[in-house]
């Protein structure tokens, strides 16, 4: 039997995001961004526990993606829609980085995960949104 996880966050991305999208998407340029936004808010999903990140997306929600605090050198914001959604890229100890697009609430949640981080990597991520 496993340890339990306490889960802090588990949702999909912004409706925000899919929104604004689909406004743009009236334009023949901005069609493959509402493409993009349809499909994240169809399968994208985010799970956020007190011992790991979980990103849930492809083609179907067929790949995901887990990551342990320990395993994260760096994160980085940046505000979108006015500051009520943000994008988090989270970057690993292999070099590789996990990227979360529209996350609602990415404030709290970058806090949350700022203090499960250690101190070189709380000190690397910095202020959020000065990244």
């Amino acid at each position: 039997m496993g340890i339990k996880e306490e889960v802090y966050y588990e949702g999909a991305p912004h409706i925000g995001d899919l929104i604004i999208n689909i406004l743009l998407g009236f334009t023949v340029i901005c069609l493959p961004l509402t493409v993009g936004a349809i499909v994240r808010a169809l399968w994208l999903r985010y799970r956020i526990t007190d011992r790991r990140i979980s990103v849930i997306g492809g083609w179907m929600g067929r790949d995901q993606a887990d990551v342990v605090y320990a395993d994260i050198t760096k994160v980085v914001t940046v505000p979108r829609g006015l500051g009520a959604w943000g994008d988090m890229v989270l970057f690993l100890k292999d070099g590789s980085k996990i990227e979360m697009r529209a996350v609602p609430k990415f404030r709290d949640l970058y806090n949350y995960i700022n203090q499960k981080l250690s101190i070189r990597a709380q000190q690397a991520s910095g202020s959020i949104g000065t990244n």
